[in-house]
């Protein structure tokens, strides 16, 4: 059984969590009351009485009262989607667009999708998304490790960039706090500015509702999960012009590796100002505080892929200090989201977020390095392992705002939506480090370890850096001779990076960046709703110096031909082709040793598939074919994912469903490691759902298979996630 680093934390964490849980459900029971409308006897009477033959129930007609008609609320790019098929997004166009008018691959994971996963992070959210590799730096409880295209995504929440950093200076997100997940894939300079050839996942935050409702949840699983849960929202006033949200989570956990924790404490309040309809603006609120550590042990490939006169390494096992290793964070943020209609043809956004991340990272983990994939220390006996010490304390403020001015017009027969904006950044850092390598640092052995007392490296002087963005965008969306789209946009950045002290004799080093940017995109709109589309779009990222060495911008390009076939509305396709282009990637063949590489190339194609066939038969499939360039770290070629959910109504068994997945890769070699064998996965879900209850079991990886989720080229492995079991009894209102 895994042990806790701070065994105090946990239990203050779940105590105010079960304690807002019951003032939220205080708080839900006084709105309904308030909001629950008052009907006429007549209309009670009326609504009361047998629908008539062929009338449908709710809509009421007699000669007392008028006729009724019940109309379907069209979807909102931010709002709640009823199963798994999303229509529109807003994450490739800073636009409402529908997204079979929109020429670049975009999936969008719906609330729906995530809850019927049973994902707890974003990166199991991801496990049946097109070009997507979820685990490629296996189990990790540092950070959501992403893959598309061979690139890695930038993070981004509600259209505004998260972080700047890397995983050190990062928080994961809470899957439970949002609506919709949304990857866009490929460069997107364009609209982001600085980012890579991976493309954006846009994360879409919960946000308060008109209609009074809520949740309260509780989950139990494997490696002693215990999490409460609760996520409540209506109008404050009667009229609506004030609605609120308010999201919070108390999680205590093991991991699959020992001593390595997995608690959460997180509380997100939102509030909407509407005035009329024509202005809403939402402040949003988060605090979370994780208290973990790293699973990710950085096994050789000897006991792992390969080899080993002592068997494998056991999945579970821990080569750290118990006492120092942890990653602990602290988030909190304060931001608003804010549009005005001028008119039908006209409107304003500003979205604005303030954002402080303190995070404390210390790991004592394998040397894979020094004699790659093998043990440097015990070549022949292969049990004790060297191991680096490595300590990084960040502190970071960013503050990010994104305005943009959007207008419809016509000159002469072509439609134009057009979209001007300007978007900055500013990101400040201190940040402090400790480092010891192998050779001072007490051998372990891996397969019966012993913890001794270990008296970790000082941390040296906090380092200060800032960073700085400012972009200037333009983009419009044509319609021509009805059927023909073209979307050009156009992006001018300047990007500043200054190191305080970093430059010779101490004084500061600046680097200052620029970049041009630019997208085209073609879609033809055919009948029977099959869109062909080709587009190029581009990328750009200013890199910061490490240590004495200076590096180039990293900039990529892409070319994608696709088809998006939308035939009816239960079935969507996507099928696209794509060749990217990457200039200037910094590769780290060893700790503390850096390379940067020439023009780097991946290539492939991807099939994208939701349909839903029945009223009781919901299905999701993918298929991505990706091939890479040698010098890039590699990835499965094949990749096919399919999860179907059926409901057992037609059976006569109401309110219960199940549902199963099954993920496949195939095998791969990253440089001169072994190869990594190939894969499938098993997936399950049970669930039963009444008015206000709902019971669900979740099971990832449901035969337990072991298996290794990415080796590098520089020596190191990591394991994947074994099977996961995850209970949850939710009331809702």
């Amino acid at each position: 059984m895994n042990s806790k680093n701070h065994p105090g934390d946990s239990p203050r964490m779940a105590a105010i969590a079960l304690g807002v849980m019951a003032a939220l459900s205080s708080l839900a029971a006084h709105a309904q009351q308030e909001q629950a409308p008052v009907a006429a006897p007549a209309a009670s009477a009326a609504a009361s009485a047998p629908a008539a033959a062929g009338v449908p129930s709710g809509i009421v007609n007699s000669p007392a009262l008028p006729t009724i008609t019940v109309k379907a609320r069209s979807e909102s790019p931010t709002g709640p989607v009823n199963g798994y098929k999303a229509r529109r997004a807003t994450t490739a166009t800073k636009t409402d667009t529908p997204l079979k008018d929109t020429p670049l691959s975009v999936t969008v994971l719906t609330r729906d999708l995530i809850v019927d996963q049973g994902a707890t992070n974003i990166q199991d959210a991801l496990n049946y998304a097109a070009g997507v590799r979820p685990d490629a730096y296996g189990l990790d409880s540092r950070t959501d490790s992403i893959r598309v295209r061979g690139g890695y995504p930038d993070e981004y929440l509600d259209g505004l960039r998260k972080n700047f950093d890397w995983y050190t200076s990062n928080a994961r997100t809470e899957p439970f706090t949002l609506e919709r997940i949304e990857l866009l894939r490929g460069p997107a300079a364009m609209l982001y500015g600085q980012g890579t050839v991976g493309g954006v996942i846009n994360m879409v935050s919960k946000r308060p509702q008109a209609e009074a409702q809520g949740e309260i949840g509780v989950q139990l699983g494997t490696w002693n999960r215990k999490q409460v849960q609760a996520d409540v929202t209506g109008p404050l006033t009667a009229s609506g012009e004030w609605l609120y949200r308010l999201i919070a989570v108390g999680r205590d956990a093991d991991t699959q590796v020992d001593h390595v924790r997995d608690d959460r404490a997180l509380i997100a309040p939102s509030l909407t100002w509407k005035p009329s309809a024509a202005t809403a603006l939402t402040l949003q609120l988060l605090s979370q505080r994780d208290r973990t550590g790293s699973t990710s042990q950085f096994f050789p490939w000897a006991g792992t892929v390969a080899p080993n006169p002592n068997g494998q390494i056991p999945t579970h096992r821990f080569i750290g200090d118990p006492d120092w290793d942890r990653y602990d964070t602290d988030r909190d943020f304060i931001g608003y989201l804010f549009e005005h209609k001028f008119s039908e043809a006209l409107m304003l956004r500003q979205n604005l977020r303030y954002t402080k991340t303190d995070v404390d990272y210390r790991s004592l983990y394998g040397d894979s390095f020094s004699t790659p994939g093998g043990w440097d220390a015990d070549p022949v006996g292969q049990r004790l392992l060297g191991r680096y010490a490595y300590g990084n304390i960040n502190r970071t403020k960013l503050f990010t705002v994104d305005q943009n001015l959007f207008a419809k017009f016509a000159t002469g027969p072509v439609q134009h939506e057009l979209l001007a904006g300007l978007d900055a950044a500013h990101y400040k850092k201190s940040s402090s480090s400790a480092f010891e390598d192998s050779s001072t640092v007490p051998l372990i052995d891996v397969y019966n370890p012993v913890y001794p007392a270990y008296t970790p490296p000082a941390f040296g002087p906090a380092a200060k850096s800032t960073q700085t963005q400012v972009g200037l965008y333009l983009q419009d969306q044509l319609r021509f001779a009805r059927d023909w789209l073209v979307t050009f946009g156009l992006r001018h950045d300047r990007a500043r990076n200054v190191t305080e002290g970093g430059g010779v004799g101490g004084v500061d080093d600046a680097q200052n960046h620029k970049a041009t940017t630019k997208r085209v995109g073609l879609l033809y709109s055919a009948p029977l709703g099959v869109s062909p589309y080709v587009s190029y779009s581009e990328s750009f990222t200013p890199q910061a110096n490490r240590g004495s060495t200076t590096f180039k911008p990293l900039t990529g390009k892409q070319w994608e031909v696709g088809v998006k076939a939308e035939p009816t509305d239960k079935l969507k396709l996507n099928v696209a082709a794509f060749d990217v282009r990457e200039v200037n990637q910094i590769q780290e063949p060893t700790p503390g040793t850096f390379n940067q590489l020439g023009e780097i190339k991946a290539t492939g194609f991807e099939v994208d598939l939701t349909a839903a066939f029945s009223r009781s038969f919901d299905l999701i499939a993918s298929y991505t074919y990706t091939d890479l360039d040698v010098k890039l770290e590699q990835m499965p070629r094949n990749q096919a994912n399919v999860r179907g959910k059926w409901k057992l109504t037609t059976l006569g068994v109401d309110g219960l469903s199940l549902g199963a997945g099954v993920r496949y890769l195939s095998d791969y070699r990253d440089g001169a490691a072994p190869t990594v064998p190939s894969l499938a996965l098993l997936d399950a879900m049970i669930a039963w759902e009444s008015t206000h209850w709902r019971a669900a079991l979740n099971v990832s990886n449901l035969t337990d298979k072991v298996y290794v989720a990415s080796c590098g080229n520089r020596g190191d492995c990591w394991y994947g996630a074994r099977r996961n079991v995850v209970g949850t009894v939710s009331y809702r209102w």
